[in-house]
């Protein structure tokens, strides 16, 4: 790649020779940054005197990925990570923006501790940030009374987790589901089925349950029965309900294909339900023990079926750090989640060079489908007046994965040594370019997503 810069100009940058990505299509050209906004898209553009040019020479050019569900630890975890570490991993990873999960400590549950985070993000996200308010047991009038535009939805832990976020009372259930007009978000895994299933691999195996039990603890019947209640509760009362981090085939089910702008029920699949199989744990471990779990080969080649036939209409990441140290602990007491971000938009172009996703199937799942669900304001495509959330991969170069080089604050991850096909070159935020192949030459905090709600 070729390039000239002046630092002094970042939001305004020609990006010459490009494969641009988008709506569907392929078109070779230009791209012009005016003030953090795309402001044409042509061939042979041309530019004021003085302007930041990068010839692209062919490589792909594409909206960033906008994370539906990332968990970055602050505040009250901030030993596993921090709003600062963890965007800064995900723009090298050509994460643009992210809604970031409630459980956190403070929960984030009421409008001040979800005006802490924004605050928060403002002084040190790397990213542009959005925010779900979690619901709990005890919170329903903050559901009903919260500013919409401080949240990208509800979360609803419909499955174990941590502290009060577990809402399990049937009322509290219906209540949610009958008065907020925002999007609910649900981790649909049923807490009883769990408790059971853990009761009988203790009493086979004591404190050395291994980790390629884990599916059948977290398993298919868990999360069968509380996704069909997720999916009953909003056809009942009419609610925008999205089902994240489906796992299995048997879930499948509950989603129709078609227009996701037209449906009311909609699903996300992860990017390590997708890349990863059950037949991995004696190799990973810990490494990829996650809620829910990563099942079957048959579950893998479904979910990967329904992201092509639109069964499916999201890809995230559910990005969690923890240490190595709580990494290392026997399955009982290691925790579960995966540091992701730096990582998801390289896994996926591993499949699309296997052909399992088109690249265009992609973008749209990762950058399109969230902007449209979460009703995201001038991002998620390229577009002109749109803002400039772009990234840039190669066609030709790998990555090979180092631990010297992961920038989430865990310092490790599941794909240690692994060679990705493609590699993440550029990612520009609001026409920023926050992240230039090993640097991060602006630090400027990314923006509050905006919501064009009626």
């Amino acid at each position: 790649m070729q390039f000239s810069v002046n630092l002094n100009l970042m939001t305004n940058t020609l990006l010459r020779n490009a494969t641009i990505v988008n709506e569907g299509q392929q078109q070779e050209g230009d791209l012009y940054i005016k003030s953090g906004r795309i402001e044409s898209i042509g061939k042979n553009i041309t530019i004021p005197e003085g302007t930041n040019e990068f010839d692209l020479q062919g490589d792909y050019l594409l909206p960033g990925m906008i994370d539906d569900q990332v968990h970055f630890r602050e505040p009250g975890m901030e030993h596993k990570g921090t709003i600062a570490t963890e965007s800064r991993a995900a723009v090298a990873g050509g994460i643009t923006s992210y809604m970031e999960m409630p459980n956190c400590n403070p929960l984030t549950i009421n409008m001040p501790t979800l005006q802490n985070k924004h605050e928060r993000a403002a002084r040190g996200s790397h990213a542009n940030y959005a925010f779900y308010l979690g619901a709990t047991n005890h919170n329903l009038e903050d559901i009903k009374s919260i500013d919409s535009s401080l949240t990208c939805g509800v979360k609803i832990f419909m499955g174990a987790s941590t502290g009060d976020m577990l809402v399990d009372d049937r009322d509290t259930l219906e209540a949610i589901f009958a008065s907020t007009p925002l999007l609910i978000a649900t981790h649909c895994e049923d807490t009883p089925t769990i408790l059971k299933n853990e009761a009988i691999w203790k009493e086979r195996y004591g404190d050395n349950i291994p980790f390629s039990e884990h599916p059948n603890i977290r398993s298919e019947e868990a999360c069968y029965l509380s996704s069909s209640l997720a999916v009953d509760l909003a056809k009942r009362h009419g609610s925008r309900l999205h089902i994240l981090h489906l796992t299995t085939e048997k879930e499948m089910s509950h989603f129709s294909s078609g227009d996701a702008g037209k449906k009311r029920i909609t699903a996300e699949a992860c990017v390590h339900h997708l890349f990863f199989n059950g037949s991995q744990y004696d190799e990973k471990g810990a490494a990829i023990k996650c809620n829910p779990a990563i099942k079957k080969v048959s579950d893998q080649l479904a979910l990967r079926a329904a992201v092509n036939s639109n069964l499916i209409d999201v890809i995230a990441t559910d990005h969690a750090p923890h240490t190595r140290a709580e990494k290392s602990r026997p399955y009982n007491t290691a925790p579960a989640g995966l540091p992701l971000v730096q990582h998801a938009l390289l896994m996926l172009m591993d499949m699309v060079s296997e052909d399992v996703f088109t690249i265009e199937k992609m973008v749209e799942k990762t950058a399109h489908t969230p902007a449209l669900l979460f009703d995201v304001k001038e991002r998620g495509y390229i577009r002109e007046g749109y803002w400039a959330d772009l990234v840039v991969m190669s066609k030709h170069l790998p990555t090979v994965v180092d631990d010297s080089e992961i920038y989430s604050k865990c310092g490790w991850s599941p794909f240690s040594g692994h060679t990705f096909t493609s590699r993440v070159l550029q990612t520009f935020v609001n026409g920023r370019l926050k992240y230039d192949r090993g640097s991060f030459p602006d630090s400027t905090p990314g923006n509050a997503l905006e919501f064009a709600r009626s």
